[in-house]
């Protein structure tokens, strides 16, 4: 047989699922490889949902406007996701622009940094690097950037990927493992977080961490449920926060109530706070003079920090400017984004 006879290699089958639509999450192979199905994307981002797989970044515009990225800049992503705002980035410092991406979650961070190649950004423009953004300074002196970078930017949020995907255990949508870890191989997890604090510790995680006003009730009813050893999934936590309330309070404030116990603990799991607090610290050296921070948060304790840290640095001289008040997202980016509601985003410029 020659050459031209031999058959072209087939396209590898998607997935088998009982009906018409696919209903678990490793059945939507449209969604989950959106570069090959433009138009399923177009119509789940129409709905003004985000489709699963995917992140829509956010306030991409007023980043750009803040950062001034300009050709040849040196450039951190300090939380890589998906790769959306560093694909702006990117195309704004070329030519002569280098790009570093730092992201700790080992699953995601492959398949950005192939999404980026496929895009023609090679290794001279863009390279990435596994690792928490708390050690941003041991990363740029692995990069030989030992005098800092003229951009920084660090997202906050926790992506649509690892929230979408059952198996990381961040949304209690779909039932998964109670695990919330941003890199799975590494730490705790939810569920063992739950079996180890006592009341009060738990009742003093849920107020700092989420500020929940049923603290209390939920840490003593949390607890004598992890004793037992049924808290092991999303969905059995999100369970028993609901049954934990006084009745007469209403659905949403139950459904609220689940949300704030969820962050509370991916925040614990993650040791966030105390991660945001070595990356502001290491800020100031990570950038050259004149250079551009921007950090976009998702819940008040975030924000409070980074704002009182931007605050410090100008009153002792290592900022130069900072933001005056937060940046939201516009009316038409919520319409389309809702994802986007609770984003805020402040700026400093390095003296």
């Amino acid at each position: 047989m020659s050459a031209e006879d031999t058959p072209a290699p087939r396209p590898p089958r998607r997935p088998r699922y009982r009906g018409t639509h696919p209903r678990q999450f490793a059945h939507k192979y449209k969604e989950l490889d959106p570069e090959k199905h433009g138009d399923t994307v177009a119509k789940v981002r129409a709905s003004g949902k985000t489709p699963a797989g995917m992140h829509v970044p956010i306030l991409v515009e007023e980043i750009l406007a803040v950062l001034k990225p300009q050709p040849g800049e040196r450039v951190v992503d300090a939380t890589l996701g998906y790769g959306g705002h560093a694909e702006r980035l990117l195309a704004a410092i070329q030519p002569g622009g280098q790009l570093l991406g730092l992201d700790q979650d080992p699953i995601e961070l492959p398949k950005t940094t192939e999404r980026l190649r496929r895009l023609g950004y090679a290794e001279s423009a863009f390279t990435a690097q596994r690792v928490n953004f708390a050690g941003i300074l041991k990363a740029l002196n692995a990069q030989g950037w030992q005098d800092g970078a003229d951009c920084v930017l660090a997202d906050l949020g926790v992506s649509s990927m690892q929230i979408d995907n059952p198996a990381r255990g961040f949304s209690f949508k779909l039932g998964g493992p109670l695990d919330m870890r941003m890199n799975p191989k590494r730490g705790h997890s939810a569920a063992d977080l739950l079996r180890q604090l006592d009341e009060k510790k738990l009742e003093t995680l849920l107020i700092e961490n989420a500020d929940e006003p049923f603290a209390g009730v939920l840490a003593r009813h949390l607890v004598e449920k992890a004793a037992t050893g049924k808290l092991t999934t999303t969905q059995a936590l999100a369970a028993a926060v609901r049954a934990a309330l006084p009745r007469p309070a209403p659905e949403e404030e139950r459904e609220l109530s689940v949300r704030r116990v969820f962050q509370a603990l991916r925040i614990a799991v993650n040791a966030e706070f105390g991660v945001l607090a070595t990356f502001l610290r290491a800020l100031p050296q990570a950038l050259r003079r004149g250079g551009r921070v921007a950090v976009l948060t998702f819940h008040s304790g975030e924000d409070r920090r980074v704002k009182k840290a931007f605050q410090s640095g100008f009153q002792d001289g290592l900022y130069s400017a900072v933001a005056g008040e937060v940046i939201r997202a516009s009316r038409a980016e919520l319409q389309s984004n809702p994802r986007a509601s609770s984003a805020k985003l402040r700026w400093a410029v390095r003296a």
